[in-house]
């Protein structure tokens, strides 16, 4: 019964490297007139290299047998040609091949950078960006060694190989048979070797993503770990994940080497015995000296080629393992995505409704429960409760960042789920709290709200988020750098930023997530100005955390567990004396504007 088991698992091994297999040759569709050119190319330069012996052993026979001095002339002359012509036919099919594989690298990086960016928040809540990174980067990578430089060779040998044969059992079939023996022995080790080290192959790529996943969450992270002193921690963190991946790259070459030896040790003993037992048919005259060279480069040819086939082999498994974790990551469903009937979004009033809404991230807890009101257009909606309320999550759901488990949320009386969702997201902004910038120019930040903005739109955006200034500060103005995430500007100016780059899109929807909170007074000041403008003729979802936000807010929704339990005006919720009256004494106490956390 074991035994039984273990040839289901092996055959299962089998035919998953060959669907892999497919797959990435599927890939070469679009250059499939490349791919067969180059490939009858390198046959051709294949067939030449196998009539070499042949011509070989007339040059021999020529010296040895014949005396002809002008046939070995012209014999050498021939071999000089057909030399030429290999080279010339193998460069063509060889650049051909190099091209495609290229060329399917480079399309296939940006289908699966292009299906990552389709893909919801969901995914990337639950992957690091470094095991991403790695998948985009190394197992892209290994497809086109699978592609351009495997299986082409592979199926080169293998005509090589087959006309090797064919060709000694012409010119000696007792002697060819001395070859055949070790060939079963070949076959099962690459076999078992193969299995083995496509696993492994797997693992290295898993372990080599999570290396890269240390080190992108330290260098991420540098101010943190050299706030704390931990640069000696993170560079043991790190060491011991390259370690771990060391080992397993070891039980690779270990395995690998093996294999590669214990192949050239039975071919190196065939040779032997086709070196003595053809010696004594030369000097039986069965075989002439010219037919006993050309068997033997046969014969080398045969060894070189099978050798080849298992280094080719364990190349393939290890492409596979890697090119396995491309083909996962392109079978990600997008968990948000249109439907097929789904509505454009041209024209918006900007009224949102709640209807019953509910949501969880984990099966056990829910996050939203019966959220129902309406927002109506241009009105200011503050999102109020203790931490862990679910306030951001609510302002996750309006853009469908999360789609909801029950109830729906309408659009000006559609529900969200029916619109096409980069449609509807192009009427809605986002300020959040910690701002992401890009390691460019203020410009090009800036721009991200309105790719085709005039130099016009971008100044007069800037003026309204009272950015302008500090912007014309730096010596290049708008085309100065601002380092890895905006390091070289302050918080407040990262918040004034992030609202000339929402003013740019100008939306009809606008979301505030504790976009003043973190800030001093000064720069709160004028990023509440710049906000104001903002907020101006906008239906606004604003998590609150300032009193003068939420004393200016048309309604305030107050959120504990899950549920609104309290709604009204900054005015009439202190009048009712219960959760939003406690937070206010608790943390607003102050007016010169504590944070409600």
């Amino acid at each position: 019964m074991p035994d039984k088991k273990e040839d289901q698992k092996k055959n299962h091994s089998i035919a998953s490297l060959k669907d892999t297999l497919i797959k990435i040759f599927a890939l070469s569709k679009p250059y499939r007139g490349r791919f067969y050119f180059a490939t009858v190319v390198v046959l051709l330069a294949s067939g030449i290299w196998l009539t070499v012996p042949l011509g070989l052993r007339e040059l021999l026979d020529a010296v040895f047998e014949k005396g002809d001095g002008s046939l070995l002339n012209l014999l050498a002359i021939g071999l000089i040609g057909l030399f030429v012509l290999q080279s010339l036919f193998s460069f063509t099919g060889n650049y051909f091949l190099e091209w495609v594989g290229e060329r399917v690298v480079t399309d296939l990086r940006k289908k699966v950078y292009e299906h990552l960016h389709r893909l919801g928040f969901k995914f990337f809540a639950e992957r690091r960006l470094g095991e991403i990174t790695s998948r985009l980067t190394n197992d892209v990578g290994s497809i086109r060694t699978a592609l351009t430089d495997s299986l082409p060779q592979l199926l080169t040998i293998s005509f090589s190989l087959i006309g090797s044969v064919s060709l000694m059992v012409a010119l000696n079939w007792r002697l060819s048979a001395v070859i055949f023996v070790t060939v079963p022995f070949v076959t099962i080790a690459t076999r078992y070797f193969g299995q083995k080290i496509r696993k492994l192959s797997r693992g290295i790529q898993d372990e080599l993503a999570d290396s890269t996943a240390v080190a992108e969450d330290a260098l991420g992270a540098v101010r943190l770990v050299k706030a704390f002193v931990r640069e000696t921690y993170e560079v043991t963190r790190y060491s011991d994940s390259i370690e771990k991946l060391f080992g397993t790259v070891r039980k690779k070459v270990v395995l690998t080497q093996l294999f590669w030896s214990g192949v050239g040790i039975m071919f190196m003993g065939t040779l032997v015995v086709i070196f003595w037992y053809g010696g004594k048919e030369v000097l039986e005259g069965r075989l002439s000296a010219g037919d006993l060279v050309a068997f033997i480069i046969y014969a080398l040819n045969i060894s070189r080629s099978i050798s080849q086939t298992s280094r080719l082999y364990t190349a393939v498994n290890t492409a596979a393992g890697a090119s396995e974790r491309i083909f996962e990551l392109l079978d990600e469903i997008p968990e948000i995505d249109d439907k097929p009937d789904a509505i454009e979004v041209i024209d918006v009033e900007g009224e949102l409704e709640f209807s019953e809404v509910g949501f969880r991230y984990e099966e056990e807890r829910p996050v939203l429960k019966n959220i129902s009101f309406k927002a109506k257009a241009g009105e200011t909606i503050a999102l109020v409760g203790p931490s862990g309320a679910g306030k951001t999550t609510l302002l996750n759901l309006i853009p469908r960042f999360y789609d909801v488990e029950k109830g729906e949320i309408k659009l000006d009386g559609t529900p969200i789920s029916d619109l096409k969702v980069k449609s509807f997201r192009e009427h809605i902004s986002i300020v959040p709290q910690e701002v992401h910038l890009f390691s460019t120019t203020i410009k090009d930040n800036l721009k991200y709200g309105k790719l085709d903005a005039t130099d016009e739109e971008i100044i007069q955006a800037a003026e309204d988020a009272n950015a302008h200034d500090f912007i014309i500060e730096h010596p290049d103005g708008y085309d100065s750098l601002i380092g890895e995430k905006g390091v070289k500007l302050s918080g407040g100016q990262r918040q004034r930023m992030a609202i000339a780059r929402a003013i740019l899109k100008n939306p009809e929807i606008l979301l505030l997530d504790e976009a003043t909170s973190s800030l001093d007074s000064e720069s709160e000041a004028q990023v509440q100005e710049a906000l104001n403008r903002l907020m101006k003729g906008r239906t606004t979802f604003v998590i609150a955390h300032r009193l003068s936000t939420i004393q200016n807010a048309d309604r305030i929704l107050v959120l504990d567990k899950g549920e609104i339990v309290e709604e009204g005006t900054h005015t009439e919720l202190l009048a009712k004396g219960g959760l939003y009256s406690h937070l206010y004494e608790l943390q607003f106490r102050d007016l010169a504007g504590e944070t409600l956390s």
